[in-house]
């Protein structure tokens, strides 16, 4: 575990490292886009100056990490205001977003998965298999805007424009994301599911599960007493690995529902192309994901015997 733990603080320090290269070797000019193109070259060269911008890069990457490692994750060049504040915030708003996606999407991916698995290879199987693969072969946006246009413009069940704040209550709150969580839902469903029948089929070809049988048990309950517990690490894996894509993939939704999350955020500060708040959350999404690549390799160590005592 240690070990991992250590690989994912050097993955995280690339990553850091990618994220800055990444930012500096935009084209234009830092100093020149906020200051406009009508700017003199002393003001310009004022602000390159102020902002540290005449520094050597490697100079200015370590600030940026020194300051990211104590808290700091800069000012945002187009209002001035802390970059940790306004983030706090919005990552709030995302893991409320897509923590009520994996609320729904867990339970619904690995209960179809079971039942794919009871009726395998007939048409509850073929029907589920079928409506995952379709939702999951959809772009994020076109499944947006398809449920914007049914369910909000023609339906008016839900509103098609996610913005929520702290004023509401949880059932408004819950109202307001319920298209922008639908989509998530959709797009993470299928993975998840036919990872679980998979893994569920795998063990089904144990000898143990042939004795369960054997001895008269009905064949749900041979799934679901002996052969889930024992795919259960395969599932986690994708399981985490979906979790780790609502909180960072969820860009595009946001986006398309107005959500006010990091991905918006992101969005909004790349047009504006204030770089303090594209590496801030650059690194945050890439923390995020790192960091439950971690857990679902520790989480599965923990659930399988033969990972925690190899010979």
């Amino acid at each position: 575990m240690a070990q991992r733990i250590a690989l994912g603080c050097l993955l995280l320090l690339m990553a850091s490292v990618l994220i800055f290269i990444g930012t500096q070797i935009l084209p234009g000019d830092i100093a020149q886009s906020i200051l406009g193109q009508s700017a003199t070259p002393e003001a310009v060269a004022n602000l390159r100056k102020d902002l540290g911008l005449n520094d050597p890069a490697y100079v200015r990457y370590f600030t940026w990490l020194s300051g990211v490692l104590q808290g700091d994750l800069g000012v945002a060049l187009s209002n001035g205001k802390p970059i940790a504040q306004a983030v706090g915030q919005r990552l709030s708003n995302t893991l409320f977003l897509a923590g009520w996606a994996a609320l729904i999407s867990v339970p619904l991916a690995v209960l179809l998965g079971l039942l794919a698995v009871q009726y395998k290879n007939r048409w509850p199987d073929k029907l589920i298999s079928g409506v995952t693969l379709t939702t999951i072969s959809l772009p994020e946006f076109f499944l947006g805007y398809l449920l914007i246009f049914f369910i909000s413009v023609q339906l008016r069940w839900f509103p098609s424009v996610a913005i929520i704040n702290d004023s509401m209550s949880l059932g408004q709150q819950l109202n307001t994301i319920a298209l922008p969580v639908a989509v998530l839902v959709l797009v993470v469903l299928a993975q998840m599911m036919r990872m679980t029948r998979a893994a569920i089929l795998n063990v089904m070809q144990s000898a143990y599960i042939e004795t369960a049988e054997l001895k008269g048990i009905t064949p749900f309950n041979v799934i679901r007493k002996h052969a889930f517990p024992n795919a259960i690490a395969p599932i986690i894996n994708v399981i985490m690995l979906n979790l780790a894509y609502l909180v960072v993939g969820v860009v595009i939704v946001e986006v398309v529902f107005a959500y006010p999350g990091m991905g918006q955020y992101l969005v909004d500060h790349v047009s504006k192309r204030d770089v303090p708040v594209v590496q801030a959350c650059a690194l945050i999404f890439a923390s995020v994901y790192i960091s439950l690549n971690i857990v679902a390799d520790i989480v599965s160590i923990v659930a399988n015997p033969r990972l925690r005592h190899p010979k």
